[in-house]
């Protein structure tokens, strides 16, 4: 019976020295990874080396907080080079079409910005763009479409076809102007006629300044209209016809930024994807593991940011090529 029991306590100690030594191979493991890892990856983790950014706008512009805060991260960040900001928007509200636009700006005051347009990049999509140090588009991009919009739908004439009437209280009378259930009255449409110009200098000041332009030259051509990228290169709006193989081949002719560089798409999953990635393929069969995937798989997914409410809210003036 003794022999029995030494025999259950020398395999039970056998067994808490294997798995001790199995998590120090596999916490050995997780760190040649990110020791590896780090010394080739060119984001934000400690180790990066010199690399170019890329930014892409899709869409609808709108507040971003933590696009902003990218921007500026990369801004003060040693290993970005410089900045390729990809546009393909229509525009969107003033207020986000501006402090993107002056992220933007803050960067190019220290590394260079470059520009390609995709298929649109009108209203705030181009007040986004003149910061840039050069700004590239295709023959057929639109472009342009300078200028802020404000819309305000009036349901009055329905409610009183319904006999739905509605009483404001308001402390003035241009408080309560817009409003959706009364018209618009003439004071209210020249306080908004006069928010909506005073926007509107704004905006032709930034390209005024951004493209080096007289302010009168960008009035005579910021009548809300939008011009193809052929057009636009005429009238000085862009700087050339091409793509992002012609933006690096520039970068690298006048910026000296090697063609080799590698490109880093500046997204927050991206910055943070990398890690979580290189983690859970090491830890990948702990329950741990398990669970910390589940949890990153509904945090990084996009479609399940469908099930959340994302706040997706245009200010009252926007800036929005609408074809």
């Amino acid at each position: 019976m003794t022999l029995e029991a030494d025999l259950v306590v020398d395999r039970l100690r056998l067994k808490r020295r294997l798995t001790v030594w199995r998590a120090l191979a596999a916490l050995g493991f997780v760190l040649a990874l990110l020791a590896t890892g780090l010394n080739r990856h060119h984001g934000h983790l400690l180790g990066a080396g010199p690399h170019l950014a890329r930014l892409r706008i899709d869409g609808v512009i709108a507040e971003n907080r933590d696009r902003l805060d990218l921007i500026d991260e990369a801004t003060k960040d040693a290993g970005v080079k410089g900045l390729i900001l990809a546009i393909d928007s229509p525009g969107g509200s003033v207020s986000g079409g501006e402090s993107l636009h002056d992220a933007i700006a803050r960067f190019a005051a220290k590394k260079p910005v470059v520009v390609t347009m995709g298929g649109v990049a009108a209203s705030a999509g181009y007040m986004i763009a003149v910061p840039a140090t050069r700004i590239f588009a295709s023959n057929a991009t639109l472009t342009g479409s300078i200028g802020v919009i404000l819309q305000s739908p009036d349901v009055s004439g329905l409610l009183g076809k319904l006999g739905i009437g509605v009483d404001e209280l308001v402390s003035g009378p241009l408080k309560g102007q817009p409003s959706i259930v009364k018209p618009l009255s003439p004071e209210g449409r020249a306080m908004l006629q006069g928010v909506v110009m005073d926007l509107y200098e704004q905006f032709v000041d930034m390209v005024a300044i951004g493209r080096h332009m007289d302010p009168a030259k960008v009035r005579s051509l910021a009548d809300g209209r939008p011009y193809t990228g052929h057009q636009a290169l005429g009238l000085g709006l862009i700087d050339q016809i091409g793509d992002e193989r012609d933006a690096r081949q520039w970068l690298a002719t006048n910026r000296q930024l090697s063609l080799d560089l590698p490109i880093e798409t500046l997204n927050r999953q991206a910055k943070q994807g990398w890690f979580r990635t290189r983690i859970n393929g090491a830890l990948n069969g702990m329950a741990v593991a398990v669970t910390h995937d589940a949890i990153v798989a509904l945090m990084d997914d996009p479609a399940s940011k469908t099930l959340v409410p994302q706040g997706l809210a245009l200010d009252g003036a926007i800036s929005l090529w609408q074809p």
